[in-house]
């Protein structure tokens, strides 16, 4: 599929290994109240109160503030930060689906520089999309 020959990222996160990070969708004022937030909180040891950058054994992805233009740069920075930790493997959900309320279509050509990273898992849908 257009390069990416590996896993896709669970539906369902419910367990990490260690090396594994949980890329969720989140408000930049780290408020993790509901959707794959409330889980990333829960399970995985996010922050109250951090909204971007590495939490616990998650990465929050700020995507409630803006549009597609806003969570891009934001994409940017999460891609950066997998690009410095070649180590860590990043399961990336479907982000800014849920409760931020955009289609994949909008989201999945974010992560287009993703489908070249090992260390970057992707949900189904938005390679789907990319391969297209």
């Amino acid at each position: 599929m257009n390069g990416y020959n590996r896993e896709f990222t669970p539906n369902m996160i419910t367990q990490l290994r260690e090396g594994e990070v949980f890329v969720f969708g989140s408000n930049i004022h780290g408020r993790h109240g509901g959707g794959a937030a409330a889980s990333a909180h829960a399970r995985f040891g996010a922050e109250w109160g951090v909204g971007e950058g590495i939490t616990g054994q998650c990465y929050a992805l700020p995507t409630m503030e803006g549009g597609v233009d806003y969570i891009g740069g934001k994409v940017q920075n999460f891609l950066a930060c997998a690009r410095e930790h070649p180590e860590l493997k990043f399961y990336v959900t479907r982000i800014a689906c849920g409760i931020a309320g955009f289609r994949p279509a909008e989201i999945a050509p974010l992560f287009k520089d993703a489908i070249a990273m090992e260390n970057v898992i992707l949900a189904k849908d938005f390679v789907e999309i990319l391969a297209q």
